[in-house]
């Protein structure tokens, strides 16, 4: 593909950039920061609140300055993984779960192209408001006949079939109850669910309950797991998560109080389905070590009596085209790379 044409992911990313700068113009950097503040202590607490954590128009703002590109940038990873293990496939309906400003539904608009409708449904009245207004500075059809409809998160959550199930950075705003509960309404609707969570130890926790609800409810992993066993990770010693890169904007890195010019988004994901999919051979799980003449890759492959599913290659210049790719190789990617990379 020529470097010059741009992709619609970047595309998407461009027009949610520029449709957040118009959003936060206006708006007090004071007024900002306080309530990004507040929102951080949310997002890195480990207490359930069961109720909506964007309660008026300046939260909903600070939110969108906060989270939106980050959450863009890792949904839209995520979302990749499920693409690829289904590469012929592509979603004509999609429901999103908690989906506040819409960031995954961007991301959505980014992975696949077409004719699609879209529900956003969230507990917070004016995250839904300033969604749909991002939305209409959005050049996709999909974005901006999306229908914002609120809706309690939670036990006795309804939702329409849909080919695609989103729940993005959700799972942790609720009680263990209220997460099965959601969980299984959404393998319920869903023909494939991608649910994201933060990149932590308490996110990945969240991810391995939602993996074995999904696998239970008759779903297959299409990614980021290479298999459907048990997940080969000894609780409390480690955890599988991934890195997206985040570009920030000159507001952005006000509103964060940040200097550089990016930032790597941390995150766990779990992407099913209930048709046929292909999930990689292997899944590199660490940001691959590059040393002098030999690349170390840590993987996640299929488990058998042989295999224990994690495993270390090293991939040294005698592997010639292959060591090329090792050196090139991100983490989260399929390996070893298809014919056709």
């Amino acid at each position: 593909m020529n470097a010059s044409v741009p992709t619609p992911a970047t595309t998407s990313a461009e027009t949610l950039r520029a449709a957040l700068g118009a959003l936060l113009d206006g708006l007090p950097q004071k007024q900002a920061s306080a309530a990004v503040e507040r929102l951080i202590a949310n997002y890195r607490g480990q207490t359930p609140t069961n109720a909506p954590v964007l309660r008026d128009r300046s939260d909903v703002a600070a939110y969108a300055a906060y989270r939106m590109p980050a959450t863009f940038e890792a949904v839209r990873s995520a979302l990749g993984g499920l693409a690829e293990a289904a590469p012929r496939w592509t979603p004509g309906t999609h429901v999103d779960v908690g989906g506040g400003t819409g960031a995954a539904t961007w991301a959505v608009d980014a992975t696949w192209t077409g004719p699609r409708a879209t529900t956003v449904l969230d507990w917070a009245d004016p995250a839904l408001v300033l969604g749909k207004e991002l939305a209409a500075a959005s050049f996709s059809p999909a974005l901006r006949a999306a229908e914002w409809r609120r809706a309690v998160i939670g036990a006795g959550l309804a939702l329409p079939e849909a080919d695609l199930v989103t729940v993005s950075y959700v799972l942790g705003e609720l009680t263990p109850e209220a997460r099965v509960a959601v969980v299984a309404e959404a393998a319920r609707a869903g023909q494939a669910v991608v649910i994201v969570e933060p990149g932590t130890p308490e996110g990945y926790l969240r991810i391995r309950e939602a993996r074995e609800q999904l696998i239970g409810a008759g779903l297959r992993v299409a990614a980021p797991c290479p298999h459907d066993g048990t997940c080969p990770i000894e609780v409390g010693q480690d955890w599988c998560h991934f890195s997206a890169r985040v570009s920030r904007s000159s507001l952005h890195r006000q509103v964060k109080g940040g200097s550089l010019a990016y930032e790597d988004e941390k995150f766990s994901y779990v992407a099913a389905a209930r048709f046929p999919v292909e999930p990689a051979a292997s899944r590199i799980t660490r940001r691959p070590q590059i040393r002098k003449g030999l690349v170390l890759l840590d993987l996640c492959g299929p488990q058998d009596a042989d295999a224990p599913g994690l495993t270390r290659a090293t991939v040294t210049k005698r592997h010639g085209d292959l060591y090329k790719a090792a050196r090139d190789a991100d983490w989260g990617r399929a390996w070893p790379p298809s014919q056709e990379a």
